[in-house]
């Protein structure tokens, strides 16, 4: 059986936590800060963790990182 390919791009842009939960860059920081809250730029400082639809899709692209 064939090794599965894992998504150039989710291994760019995802990592794992130890607990399994998915760890991303926070969405909506990279243009049009102007307008954006302070505090909304500052609670969307650092990584988030994904929510469990979410992750599940991640997960499925990158299925040698469970």
């Amino acid at each position: 059986m064939p090794k599965m390919k894992t998504k150039s791009s989710a291994k760019k842009r995802f990592k794992m936590t130890a607990s399994g939960k998915v760890k991303a860059g926070q969405a909506g920081k990279r243009h049009g800060m102007i307008k954006r809250t302070t505090k909304f730029i500052r609670d969307a400082r650092g990584t988030t963790t994904l929510s469990a639809p979410d992750a599940k899709i991640v997960k499925s692209y990158m299925p040698y990182d469970r």
